[in-house]
């Protein structure tokens, strides 16, 4: 097992990412090449340089650090950083990966994304939050990329996770052999399984991959005592009309399991500064996020299955926070409080 993995980031007070206040460990790594991903910088399995020039003023302490000649000269900064233009400071090509820019940059507007940690440096920064899980429900959440990329590792931590007491989600897209998913159940409470489409030729030209092992995961896993959370991003011009959501919510409800939650996840285009951080080309740039309300007529469809549904994936539905709190605080009146405490936290 690798003592270490690359963690984009360990973003806290999460709360569409399961029950609560949730820690989410973003993982890098994944063999889905997703159009629409929302977190790009999670992809390749190597650290990667982020440029962003609204904080680079321009001063070429970059340029004369570089031993591989990967830096552009500076230019005005007003014109790097206007609409339009197509400067970037690193030449990708060129560029070897040795960070020394990064630490010549005083400015910050050079950000190595992908830092290696162990499970405890990991778990440390997780720990940090236990007070609120413990109000609210909540725990960590591994995520990614795509956790089941680096099995042994990912199975260490949820294990660490749970012998120190920490609920448990794994955010899934569930292409992966079935007994890496069998064996990360013992140390997992809630499975967040993505589902991105029925069909295996749309499946195979947005996201590189076939959908034949991931259906077959998500069915073997619905035979089990998991709980699970199917997540459904809905993606323009892809997943987002009727007749796929008709057969979706069928498909679903198919598969008996009475533990399933459905979340609609509405597509969004907040991420498109990612892209140009990385200098990578998005075919969303110019599409517009989805408005959650737009997902009701959907969202109907899969409670007409008798599917518990919720649209955008609030870890504070009263459909998550009941199931949780029988598993963690083991009280009634403890699941009364959370929802209350739910109705003031939004008020706030």
């Amino acid at each position: 097992m690798k003592e270490r993995v690359l963690i984009t980031d360990i973003a806290k007070f999460s709360v569409n990412d399961g029950p609560g206040f949730r820690t989410n460990v973003f993982i890098k790594g994944c063999l889905m090449k997703c159009e629409w991903c929302h977190n790009p910088e999670t992809i390749t399995d190597y650290p990667e340089l982020y440029w962003k020039k609204r904080l680079c003023v321009q001063c070429g302490a970059c340029l004369e650090v570089c031993p591989k000649d990967a830096i552009n000269p500076p230019i005005e900064p007003k014109l790097s950083s206007s609409e339009g233009s197509t400067y970037h400071k690193i030449i990708r090509a060129k560029c070897d990966n040795c960070m020394k820019c990064v630490d010549a940059c005083i400015y910050k507007a050079l950000e190595v994304a992908g830092k290696a940690m162990s499970i405890s440096e990991i778990l440390d920064v997780v720990e940090q939050d236990r007070p609120f899980y413990e109000t609210s429900g909540g725990g960590m959440t591994l995520s990614g990329g795509e956790p089941t990329a680096h099995p042994a590792f990912a199975l260490e931590l949820l294990k660490e996770a749970k012998r120190r007491g920490i609920h448990t989600c794994l955010d899934t897209n569930g292409y992966c052999d079935f007994s890496i998913l069998e064996e990360f159940a013992k140390y997992t409470d809630i499975f967040l399984f993505d589902l991105k489409h029925l069909d295996p030729v749309k499946h195979f030209e947005k996201t590189g991959i076939k959908n034949d092992i991931i259906l077959k995961n998500l069915e073997l896993l619905c035979k089990t005592d998991s709980d699970i959370w199917v997540r459904i991003p809905v993606i323009p011009g892809f997943n987002d009309g009727i007749d796929f959501h008709t057969q979706a919510s069928a498909y679903l409800a198919s598969l008996g399991k009475k533990e399933m939650r459905i979340d609609l996840i509405p597509f969004h285009n907040y991420c498109q500064d990612k892209y140009s951080w990385l200098a990578k080309d998005w075919s969303y740039r110019e599409t517009d996020g989805i408005d959650p309300s737009f997902l009701e007529i959907h969202a109907d469809l899969y409670r007409q299955q008798g599917l518990v549904t919720t649209i955008g994936g609030s870890g504070f539905e009263e459909t998550g926070t009941a199931k949780l709190s029988r598993k963690c605080l083991d009280s009634k009146d403890t699941e009364g409080k959370i929802v209350g405490e739910k109705e003031n936290i939004f008020q706030r």
